[in-house]
C-alpha cells in the first residue's frame, strides 16, 4: 500500500512538473529580427514587443537594453551604444501588448549581442523574463583619412621641405 502511495505521488509530482513547464510563461519578449548586418558607427533600429499572456493586468514593468561582446577581450560599454537603455511600461492588460523602438549606435566592430530583458519592479520575486539575442555583425571601416589624419600627415613634411629650401635659397644669396 506505501509502495503504491509513493508512486502515485510521483507520478501526481511529475504530472504537476510537466504541466508548469509547456504553461506559457505570463509576459513574453519578442524582436523584430535576430539578425542584422552593419558598419561602425550606423545607428540600427529594432523593435521589441512585450506580450501579457496572463489573466490580470501587468503594471511595474521596466523593460533593460543589455550589450555583449561574443569576442572575448573587447570593452563594450553599454552607455555608448544607447543613452535611453532602461524604459518604465505602462501596465499590459490582459491578452495585450506593447512595441518598443531601440536605437543603437554600432560602436566596436565584430560580433555584438544586444538582448531586452524585463523586470518587474515592485514585485522582486518575479524572475526576468528576456527576449531572444539580436546577434549584430558590424564591419570595421577602413578609412584612408582615419580622423581627419591626411591633412596633417601631407602638410607637416611639406612645411618642412618649404623651410628647408627657404633656408638654403637664403645662404646662397649672403654668399654672393
Amino acid at each position: 500500500m506505501k509502495r503504491a502511495f509513493a508512486l502515485a505521488a510521483a507520478l501526481l509530482l511529475l504530472a504537476g512538473a510537466s504541466a508548469a513547464a509547456a504553461a506559457p510563461r505570463p509576459l513574453t519578449v519578442s524582436v523584430d529580427r535576430t539578425r542584422i548586418s552593419t558598419r561602425l558607427g550606423r545607428t540600427i533600429v529594432f523593435h521589441s514587443t512585450m506580450t501579457n499572456h496572463g489573466s490580470t493586468s501587468a503594471a511595474g514593468l521596466i523593460a533593460h537594453l543589455n550589450v555583449l561582446s561574443f569576442r572575448s577581450g573587447v570593452y563594450v560599454d553599454p552607455e555608448d551604444w544607447s543613452s535611453h537603455r532602461t524604459r518604465y511600461l505602462a501596465p499590459i492588460p490582459a491578452g495585450g501588448s506593447t512595441t518598443l523602438v531601440w536605437r543603437v549606435k554600432a560602436v566596436n566592430a565584430g560580433s555584438i549581442g544586444v538582448y531586452v530583458a524585463v523586470l518587474a519592479g515592485s514585485r522582486a520575486t518575479i524572475r526576468p523574463t528576456t527576449g531572444p539575442t539580436l546577434r549584430i555583425q558590424i564591419a570595421d571601416r577602413k578609412l584612408l583619412n582615419s580622423g581627419g589624419i591626411v591633412p596633417l600627415a601631407l602638410a607637416v613634411p611639406a612645411a618642412l621641405a618649404l623651410a628647408l629650401i627657404v633656408v638654403r635659397i637664403r645662404r646662397t644669396r649672403l654668399r654672393t
